[in-house]
């Protein structure tokens, strides 16, 4: 009889316990974007709103080798915080020892750019943040080896929890949590912003690089540089680097022969610390970068209608040294250190 009692007892409240309604999804908390308002009108996708859970996740999922096929290569490890995100390696070096054909791009203020990689291939973070995970070249890990190792560990199902209301792991929310964090990668704290502001003053060298970086004639870098929040137009173009390119860039994408050899323009914010430079990396140093604008680029049939404008010779030494004093005024060492986007 004790037995029958207590097996009846048992069922009812396992029937009991199957009837409690599931737990209510908690509500993530909204990230309130601050930046100047000179920055342009900040993007955040409707089906991805970027939350304090949703950053959490994401800047974990950053740091962490688990998303490489042999758990020993991070996302942090190509996009480094005290080079501005990006590698100081002219190219990076996947799980398999196989070396990429292109410089990694920076990740400051990637907010506000739509298409990523030098050639564009992504539309939006979302749609880049799992391609270098499934890279052979990069990271060489799938998407049905990574999803089961996340699921088994309970800090990211709860964090998953957290920040999409699901303990179930999968592709697009590890993408969402991904893009959430490096949304928050803003850089606003220059000396130049300072400076707009008021709140700071550049000397004789800064101000003439400024000069020289906008007029048309001399520096001609606002032509793609755009003089503004980001400096960057964020289109794709041939700067001239080979007469006759090597690398297809944007044409592989687009299949336009105008864009034969065009890369997309980078934004000039923490470019100090986003050495080398050009999508192959092959300038160390902004000087090398100065003199290749002044003397040494090729003129082709895909090169930018831009550079035809510019006259070979036409910057001196000092020249070219107040344009890189100015470049350094849009240098926000913080940026480098702040404790939000480091390693959690």
């Amino acid at each position: 009889m004790r037995y029958k009692y207590f097996l009846v007892c048992s069922l009812l409240i396992a029937a009991a316990c199957h009837d409690l309604p599931k737990p209510i999804p908690p509500t993530p908390t909204l990230f309130e974007y601050q930046s100047p308002e000179n920055f342009p009108p900040f993007h955040d996708p409707e089906d991805n709103p970027t939350t304090l859970e949703g950053i959490a996740l994401g800047r974990k999922l950053f740091y962490d080798p688990i998303l490489s096929g042999d758990n020993t290569i991070a996302c942090a490890n190509c996009h480094r915080q005290e080079n501005a995100f990006t590698d100081p390696r002219r190219f990076s070096v996947g799980i398999d020892g196989i070396s990429g054909k292109r410089n990694s791009m920076s990740l400051t203020d990637i907010a506000w750019q739509h298409r990523l990689f030098w050639d564009g291939r992504a539309v939006g973070l979302e749609d880049q943040a799992l391609r270098p995970i499934k890279d052979p070249i990069e990271m060489h890990e799938t998407m049905a080896n990574l999803v089961p190792e996340l699921q088994a560990i309970p800090e990211y199902t709860e964090m998953f929890w957290q920040a999409f209301g699901t303990e179930t792991v999968d592709s697009v929310l590890i993408a969402k949590a991904l893009s959430q964090f490096e949304r928050t990668l803003i850089s606003f704290n220059s000396k130049y912003d300072r400076w707009k502001l008021g709140l700071d003053s550049l000397d004789k060298s800064e101000m003439l690089g400024m000069a020289i970086f906008r007029d048309p004639n001399r520096g001609g870098c606002e032509k793609c540089h755009s003089f503004g929040a980001i400096f960057s137009d964020f289109q794709f173009k041939n700067n001239g680097l080979d007469s006759i390119p090597n690398d297809l860039g944007r044409f592989a994408i687009s299949g336009i022969p105008s864009e034969t050899g065009a890369f997309k323009v980078p934004s000039m914010r923490n470019v100090e610390y986003t050495a080398p430079y050009m999508s192959d990396g092959r300038f160390a140093t902004l000087d090398d970068v100065m003199e290749f604008y002044n003397t040494g680029f090729h003129l082709g049939p895909y090169t930018d209608p831009a550079m035809f404008t510019l006259v070979r010779g036409r910057l001196s030494t000092k020249d070219k040294a107040d344009v890189i004093a100015f470049l350094k005024t849009l240098s926000e060492p913080s940026f480098l250190t702040n404790p939000a986007f480091g390693k959690p």
